[in-house]
Formats: C-alpha cells, structure tokens, sequence
C-alpha cells in the first residue's frame, strides 16, 4: 500500500509541480525500502547461528536500523536541494491535488505508523520504521495545511518552504535512531542499560571482592550480551554463578551472560 501511494504521491507532485509532494514522495518512498530492510532483517535475525557466525544473524537488525537512519539523510538532502531551486525559481502549483494526496497520504502513514506502536520500545528496529511513519503522518498533515495556505493566499513560495520545514521534521526524529544505531553497531551498551549499576550490582553480591572486564553490548536491537570477571572468596561457585546470571537478567534484562569466577590474583588483572 504504501509502495503504491508512492507512486501515486510523485506523479501527482510532477502533475500539480509540487515539490511539497514530490518531497513527501522521495520520503516515503525511502521508508518502504526502511520497511523492506527493517523486515529483512528481523527475519534474518531469526536464523539460527553456525560454526563461523556463532552469535547468529542478529546484528542485522542493528545495520538495517543504521541505513535506515543514512537513507533518510540522504532523503533530507535532495529534499533540500529541490526547495532551495524552488525557492529562486517560483512555480505555479495545484493546491487541491496537493490537499487530496496528501490527505490520503496521512491516513495511510498513519495506519502503518499504528502496526509498530506496540513494540516500538522494545526494538531499535521496530522503532526506526515507527519514527518513519510517525513522521510521513506529519509531514503529509504539513502538505495538507500548506496546501490550503495556497489555496487561500496564492503564495506559491509556500510549498518550497514546507518542504524544508519537512527537511527539519525528518532530520530531528533520525537524529536518535542514528545515534542510536551507531552506538549498536560500534558494540556499545544499549542505552537501556546502566553500565555502572551492573558493576555494582555485581559487587553487592556476597563474596564477589572486584569486577573487572567487565563488557555490554548489543547482539541485535532486541538482545543483550555481557562478559565479566568476578573475584571472590565463595565455596559455592555454582550458586555464586547462578546468582549472578539472576541480577543480569531479572534487573538488566541481559540473557546472555559469560561470567569468569576467580578466586585468586591472575596476570590480567593483578590489582584484584
């Protein structure tokens, strides 16, 4: 659906000589090849890991997130370009195509922007395709508004201006998913997970003397991995692991723990 609203959306544009719509189109056009990515990638996450990929497909779900954040900047920048032509080169547009399109443009976006509500939250991924569709909603309500100010005034200047105000819109919501991604795909900790509270965390528990190697970072948008080394004077190493691998999880919502047990002084690390 909205692969043919694309289509729909970019011929009116040429057809009324809106760069409002043209830009809308460009843009929502980017998010259905985010949406394909988005979905490739969460299938490939589902794919079981082997001999030389041992963590599994996962990270591709970190990556599809992270060109979804590229393509949009990217998306920004011809938007941009076009309205600034625009601007010094005025143009006659069709204020009631402009309306109609994209009045049916914002009930769509907003229709698909409704099916990632739920786990928006819970996946980077999930949310990249969220914040896309959130903001072609509200784009597509600009278009609409724009369109009437057209109507009413005849400033036809109008449209070139609302399509970077959309260039505003697109850039601040792909801010965070950029950062966010980069920070993923870099191995850095999920910014879910308090790093420090896991340390101490750790050290709280009885026995454990020192933390240290201590590492987090995000397998896929949705899963977490921790390595870390704990010193301690325990007789029962097994229940020390099991209480370990229990703060990890049931505080921190990291399931996939490797922890190290030492019980004396080791070359790595020769201060605990």
């Amino acid at each position: 659906m909205n692969l043919a609203f694309v289509a729909i959306e970019f011929t009116a544009g040429v057809l009324s000589d809106s760069t409002a719509l043209m830009a809308d189109a460009g843009h929502n056009l980017s998010d259905v090849l985010g949406l394909a990515m988005a979905g490739g990638a969460a299938w490939l996450a589902r794919r079981a890991a082997g001999a030389q990929k041992t963590y599994g497909y996962g990270k591709a779900t970190v990556l599809a997130a992270l060109f979804n954040a590229l393509l949009l900047i990217f998306a920004c920048g011809a938007i941009a370009f076009e309205a600034i032509r625009r601007l010094n080169e005025p143009a006659h547009v069709g204020s009631t195509t402009i309306m109609v399109v994209a009045g049916i443009g914002f009930v769509i976006n907003l229709g698909t922007a409704l099916l990632f509500l739920k786990d928006q939250h819970k996946d980077l991924n999930v949310r990249g395709a969220y914040l896309h569709m959130m903001a072609d909603a509200g784009v597509s309500l600009g278009v609409v508004i724009a369109g009437a100010a057209i109507m009413f005034t005849g400033f036809s200047l109008i449209d070139p201006l609302v399509s970077l105000a959309i260039v505003v819109v697109i850039m601040w919501g792909t801010w965070g998913l950029l950062k966010d991604s980069v920070n993923l795909a870099l191995d850095a900790a999920p910014r879910s997970v308090d790093v420090p509270a896991v340390r101490a965390a750790f050290l709280a528990l009885p026995g454990v003397s020192a933390v240290h190697d201590l590492h987090v970072w995000g397998l896929s948008t949705t899963d977490t991995a921790l390595t870390a080394h704990l010193v301690h004077d325990r007789s029962d190493a097994d229940a020390l692991l099991a209480e370990a691998q229990k703060v990890a999880k049931g505080r921190f919502g990291i399931a996939h723990t490797t922890l190290q047990l030492e019980t004396g002084t080791l070359p790595d690390c020769p201060n605990c």
